[in-house]
This record gives structure tokens, C-alpha cells and sequence, in this order.
């Protein structure tokens, strides 16, 4: 039984290998059946090639396993030890300690590797999901990722039928934000007064991506049989699926745009959110040219209102962080339960203030459509909750509990 479950990991691994991979896509991509997308972003490699020299899939795959698996051992030593600690205090330092160390090596793998693990962290950081220390750490990769030179982008633009020259009156070559996926420059377009934000994809980073999941799911497989009991290759499944929308930006525009003209429709042009329109002529699978919002990250909210000598912790800045809240609650609140249709990737990053106080909510590339039944029933749920009456909130739960298992069963947008 033993020398069974060895096998079933060994062929797990096997088949996340990045040669393994390599060669099946080389031949999808030769074979031209269903991976058009692909061909495209294969031949782009020329533009790019030392930057994907240097993230070669065997070298990627070992550095991962290498640093995954000493965090992982650091957290079993950790285990063993807190058991010979007295009380609760001096075990919960451990931890603490622990979780410090292994944040701060996280941090290293995401910046140096790049790739997937940026977008990774950015899924994990969040309270509810990773130790405090995770957080404070993760939250300052938003805008980590290594930018791609401008010649290149350039080349990009060119190729994507927007020559640099042909379409912009201005264009700035250093970007205001590299993330993951892409970078975006501040532009002017030609015969405009208004500045643009030109989204433009990393070369390559289709293919790096996708070797960074196969890896991640090879680790997830490896956690799962032999110490977490948790469904963990449901989640990376789940991953793969929706970051490969993510690198059709022609399928951001129109997502963008839908839900940006549901919420000035339903609010009479006055949306709770900004949220930026794409330029008609100038999107293409992998460059985006949409309206350039100017305002601050939200993480430097409290270093911006101290800049104009406004105390943090002050009635103006509590009730600049209340009207912050309401509207973007106000805006999830109409894209979930009115129109079904939402950004699904709300962390820091995406979230700007401008100089009236204003939230820009960014990045579509991350968007999920609810069923009507689902959205009823959640909404049931939330007014159960609110009225404090315990048979209706288990009533509402268990029926929303099983709108959502057979959502989660089903393709979605």
C-alpha cells in the first residue's frame, strides 16, 4: 500500500516535470490543434530572450522545490519543538518567529522567481488566509515584478499593430506599475488632450506561468498526501483555470467595460468607483489602452494623509476610510447581487484614491458571473444574518451552501 502511494507521487511529479511539459507543448504548438493563442506568445520568446534565459523551466522547477521544501521542513521543525516549550506564551513566540522566517524567504522566492508566485502572493497575503506575518510581507509585492525594457516594448507594440510613432503623441518608457502578467506606461494618444494607461504583457510570461502551476501542483499533491488534509489540487486547479483568462486582454476590455457601463447606467452617471473604459481600435490580446487614472495606491493612504498633516488615526481620516469602505461595499454590493458579473481580484494593488477621495477600482482580467439562483440565495443569506435570528441565518446557509457546491461544479465566464 505503501509502494503504491509512492508510485501515484512519483507520477504526479512526473507529470508536472517542466521537460514533460516542454515536450507536450512544443508538440501542441507544432500540431497548431486548439492553441493558436500559444503560437503567438512561443514566437514572441525572440523579443525577450535573456530575460527567458534566465527562467529556464528545469532551473525554475529546482529553485522552487528547493526553497519550498526548506520552508516546509522549517514549519515540521517548528511543530516538533513548540511540543517541548512550556506554555502558551513561549510556544505562540516560536510560531511567531517561525512565521517571520518563513515570510521573509516567500518574499525572496516571489521576487527573485517572479512569474506566478507574484500572483500567488498576492492571492495568499490576505488576513483570512496567511499568518500575520505573511501579510505585512506579500502586501508590499504588488508592484514587485521585474519590468520588461522598453525596447521590447516597443517591438510588442509594433507587432501588435500599434507602432509606437503611429499612435502616441507621448509615451513614457519607464512604467508607472510592472506586475505579474504586465506592465503599464503612461501614453498620450495622437489628436487627444487626455493621457492613457497602455497595459503591455510580459513576453514569455504564458509559458513561465504555466510551469510555475504545474510546479505549485506538484507541491499541492505532495502536501496533500502526506500531511494536509485539505482538497489543495481542487485549488490549484482552480488557479490554472482562471489565470489563463488573464492573458487575453481583449476579454479584460470587454469585461471592463460591461461592468463599467451597468455601473453608470444604475447609478445615473455617478458609479460609488471609477473604473476606467478601454480605447475603441487599440486593444489586442496583448496590449490594452484604457483611461489613465491618476490617484494613490491604498496602502500609502495613511502616508499621503500625514504628508498633508492629517493625524491617521484622526475623525478626517476615519471618515475618509468610512466613505472608502462604504463605496467600495456599495460597488461589490451591485456587481454581485444586481448584476452578477464582478472583479474578482480587489487586493491593494487594484485599488487607487484620487485627489478628491474617490476609489478607481483597477485590472479586470479576474472576473466571475453568478447564476441568478446563487445570487438570490446569497443575498437571502445576508438579511438572515442581519435580522440575528439563528434557525433563518441556518436555513439561508445551508441552502446557499448548496447553490454554491453546484456553482463551483459548473464552467463559469
Amino acid at each position: 500500500m505503501v509502494q503504491l502511494e509512492i508510485e501515484n507521487i512519483k507520477q504526479t511529479l512526473a507529470a508536472s516535470h517542466p521537460g514533460l511539459w516542454f515536450r507536450d507543448h512544443v508538440r501542441n504548438w507544432a500540431g497548431g490543434v486548439g492553441h493558436g493563442e500559444r503560437k503567438r506568445a512561443v514566437h514572441l520568446h525572440s523579443l525577450h530572450q535573456p530575460w527567458i534565459k534566465t527562467h529556464e523551466p528545469l532551473k525554475r522547477t529546482l529553485q522552487f522545490w528547493k526553497r519550498s521544501l526548506r520552508i516546509y521542513f522549517d514549519y515540521k521543525f517548528c511543530q516538533l519543538r513548540v511540543q517541548f516549550l512550556k506554555g502558551k506564551e513561549e510556544q505562540d513566540k516560536a510560531w511567531e518567529e517561525q512565521h517571520e522566517s518563513a515570510a521573509a524567504k516567500i518574499y525572496l522566492l516571489c521576487t527573485e522567481l517572479g512569474g506566478f508566485f507574484l500572483k500567488a502572493a498576492q492571492m495568499v497575503g490576505k488576513p483570512d488566509l496567511a499568518p500575520d506575518a505573511w501579510v505585512r510581507k506579500l502586501v508590499m509585492l504588488c508592484d514587485a515584478a521585474p519590468a520588461t525594457p522598453f525596447s521590447t516594448v516597443k517591438l510588442i507594440l509594433e507587432r501588435e499593430g500599434l507602432p509606437l510613432h503611429d499612435f502616441f503623441e507621448k509615451f513614457e518608457g519607464q512604467p508607472i506599475g510592472s506586475a505579474s502578467i504586465a506592465q503599464v506606461h503612461r501614453a498620450r494618444v495622437k489628436g487627444s488632450t487626455r493621457d492613457v494607461a497602455v497595459k503591455v504583457q510580459h513576453p514569455g510570461v504564458e509559458e513561465l506561468m504555466m510551469t510555475d502551476i504545474r510546479n505549485l501542483k506538484a507541491f499541492a499533491a505532495f502536501l496533500q498526501r502526506f500531511d494536509i488534509k485539505f482538497d489543495l489540487l481542487s485549488i490549484t486547479d482552480e488557479l490554472e483555470d482562471q489565470v489563463q483568462y488573464e492573458f487575453d486582454f481583449v476579454r479584460e476590455a470587454t469585461s471592463m467595460d460591461r461592468i463599467a457601463d451597468s455601473m453608470s447606467i444604475w447609478n445615473n452617471g455617478k458609479p460609488p468607483v471609477i473604473i476606467p473604459r478601454s480605447i475603441p481600435g487599440m486593444v489586442t490580446r496583448q496590449v490594452l489602452v484604457m483611461d489613465f487614472i491618476e490617484g494613490i495606491p491604498i496602502l500609502r493612504l495613511e502616508v499621503e494623509l500625514a504628508k498633508r498633516g492629517i493625524c491617521a488615526d484622526g475623525t478626517v481620516a476615519r471618515l475618509a476610510k468610512r466613505n472608502i469602505l462604504r463605496d467600495l461595499t456599495a460597488a461589490y454590493g451591485q456587481m454581485i447581487l444586481r448584476d452578477g458579473f464582478f472583479q474578482a481580484d480587489p487586493h491593494p494593488g487594484n485599488i487607487l484614491i484620487n485627489n478628491l477621495g474617490k476609489v478607481a477600482l483597477l485590472d479586470y482580467g479576474q472576473v466571475k458571473e453568478l447564476q441568478n439562483s446563487l445570487r438570490l440565495d446569497f443575498a437571502n443569506l445576508v438579511l438572515a444574518i442581519a435580522s440575528g435570528k439563528p434557525l433563518k441565518i441556518s436555513h439561508c446557509f445551508k441552502t446557499f451552501q448548496k447553490s454554491f457546491s453546484l456553482f463551483c461544479g459548473q464552467y463559469t465566464y
